[in-house]
């Protein structure tokens, strides 16, 4: 019937919050213009674990994944079920990346990737945007949010942890150009440690009148 009303949390919504809930999980309460920051988070376990600590003293974050966070989250024993107690978290389950829609809403005044994995990297420079991640990215610098971007791939020796043990890597040029040309995009702040990124969310949340969480509980 045309007046049929749909209660399913699956059901299609334009601004992004119906497919982005997952099934059972209540309706997304109204949040204020500009008052949530997206935690964008990728395949990569380069000062992972660093990164979700700085999250979760930031107040308001939401965690939006790709497909191979998913998989590399477990890898570190970080696992979705015990990070919704502190985060809202929103999953890369639709083709057309749903959940981005609800940047359009003007529900966030920021959008972070961290940690970054070098492909990740490489379509932010290029404006591809086939993940949640990218795409989160992307629509943000459209709509004048500030992107900040955790690369991990910045130096000509990185030392980062494997969820065994501490791997020496050497990036390649492509790899170091394509972070240059993603310090070039709009809206864009490109940084290279857990203290630069603290550094630059600390800024951030005074340019929003904002405060660190005194606890992260």
């Amino acid at each position: 019937m045309a007046n049929e009303e749909h209660s399913d949390a699956g059901a299609f919504d334009p601004r992004g919050t119906g497919l982005a809930l997952e099934a059972g999980e209540p309706q997304l309460p109204d949040a204020p213009p500009r008052s949530r920051l997206a935690w964008c988070i990728t395949g990569s376990g380069h000062f992972l674990e660093e990164s979700l600590a700085l999250a979760a003293r930031l107040p308001a974050v939401d965690l939006f994944l790709s497909a191979a966070a998913e998989e590399v989250l477990p890898i570190y024993k970080l696992h979705i079920e015990a990070l919704k107690p502190r985060f809202r978290v929103f999953r890369d389950k639709t083709a057309s990346g749903v959940p981005v829609g609800m940047l359009y809403d003007d529900i966030y005044h920021t959008v972070v990737v961290a940690p970054a994995t070098s492909n990740t990297v490489a379509k932010c420079a290029f404006g591809i945007s086939d993940t949640l991640p990218t795409n989160m990215f992307a629509q943000a610098g459209k709509l004048g949010i500030p992107g900040i971007v955790f690369a991990c791939d910045t130096e000509p020796v990185v030392v980062t942890k494997s969820p065994h043990d501490w791997v020496t890597l050497r990036p390649r040029r492509i790899e170091l150009d394509n972070v240059e040309r993603l310090r070039g995009i709009d809206f864009c702040r490109v940084v290279s440690s857990p203290a630069e990124l603290e550094a630059v969310l600390d800024a951030r949340l005074k340019e929003l009148s904002l405060a660190w969480n005194t606890s992260s509980s």
